[in-house]
């Protein structure tokens, strides 16, 4: 994972939820999402979305465990929080009312997305799980008015809509949806869905909502070296579409804070964040934006990292660990106090008490 993008969800979800001195304020974590976060949930399926094997978690201290990274990704890193919180797959009992992580690499909004990859936990997937997590929930606090006053102080994170670009819109071989939706058609019927899902989410007790943007998925070592003609240039019709569905997503939180509801939601510009670092990749101790650390091909890019491959050296120097759009975290301080200027205008909305 990006160390700004990382670094700056950490502090702006802080700032929004009160943690004070490192310690987490709110009693639990719940976590929705791709390859960017999955954290083990692939591990166990028929998948070619898998990172259970070396070098990823190289720098991780249990080694591989599922985290499409060298390291820890950015819900790791959030509120202070001392134990990593368990993806669904392996939680069990009390556990639960720390958090769970649903997150699936290669999932997306639509069902279909990602499928030729083989298995993987789609969104309204990853919601059904969550729904089992609640029962489990109310049994342990003997009721729902207990398991429902609990569940409203805990924190949604929610990053999902790149796989359905990456995995579904621009693959025009394995799936239609670019031949029968306009860009912004696509990104209207990935809305309406996702607002479904949300809604669900709500009814069985969400009240604190962070939606994750796009990143500049276009720049990705991937699709540097699939669709950019000298492997430099981003594909800018690409970056046009994530564009068009963030500028949505972020009339979306316009839309629900509006509402005369108990919920609040924040939104988080991944995008300008992204946009940030490769403007000026060496004031945040970047040297190579352009390829993988680690991975096959032009840019590194055209195949992820294989099984015990070699990554780089340097690998704090590298905004990307592999093909995709996950990128490594870093912990350097320039990154940190860029971060912390930054943030406080990626939030939206901006207030530092949106979601008290």
């Amino acid at each position: 994972m990006c160390a700004l993008f990382g670094f700056g969800l950490a502090l702006a979800l802080s700032l929004s939820f009160g943690v004070i001195n490192g310690e987490p304020q709110v009693p639990c974590f719940f976590i929705f999402g791709d390859s960017l976060v999955d954290n083990g949930n692939n591990n166990r399926l028929s998948s070619l979305a898998k990172a259970n094997y070396m070098p990823y978690g190289i720098d991780f201290p249990n080694g591989p465990t599922g985290r499409f990274s060298n390291g820890k990704t950015t819900v790791d890193l959030n509120f202070g929080v001392r134990k990593l919180h368990s993806p669904y797959s392996n939680a069990r009992g009390r556990q639960i009312l720390g958090g769970v992580n649903y997150a699936s690499a290669a999932a997306g909004i639509r069902e279909e997305t990602g499928q030729q990859l083989g298995a993987r936990i789609s969104f309204s997937g990853q919601v059904r799980n969550y729904r089992q997590t609640v029962a489990q929930v109310v049994n342990l606090f003997g009721g729902e008015a207990n398991a429902s006053s609990y569940l409203s102080k805990c924190i949604y994170s929610i990053g999902l809509g790149s796989n359905d670009y990456l995995n579904n819109y621009f693959m025009p071989l394995f799936y239609s949806t670019s031949r029968r939706f306009s860009p912004e058609q696509y990104a209207d019927v990935l809305i309406q869905q996702y607002t479904q899902q949300l809604q669900a989410l709500y009814n069985y007790g969400a009240r604190k909502f962070v939606l994750i943007g796009l990143g500049q998925i276009g720049c990705s070592p991937n699709e540097l070296a699939q669709n950019s003609r000298d492997g430099r240039t981003c594909v800018e019709r690409i970056n046009a579409a994530n564009r068009i569905f963030n500028s949505k997503l972020k009339a979306l939180v316009d839309q629900f804070n509006n509402n005369d509801s108990d919920a609040k939601f924040i939104y988080i510009d991944v995008y300008g964040i992204f946009q940030d670092i490769t403007s000026n990749p060496s004031a945040f101790g970047f040297r190579v934006t352009k390829a993988g650390c680690c991975g096959v091909g032009r840019n590194n890019g055209q195949i992820t990292c294989l099984p015990l491959q070699r990554p780089c050296r340097n690998r704090n120097e590298y905004l990307f660990w592999d093909a995709f759009i996950q990128l490594r975290l870093h912990r350097k301080e320039i990154i940190q106090c860029s971060v912390a200027v930054r943030c406080l205008s990626d939030r939206y909305p901006p207030s530092c008490t949106a979601l008290n």
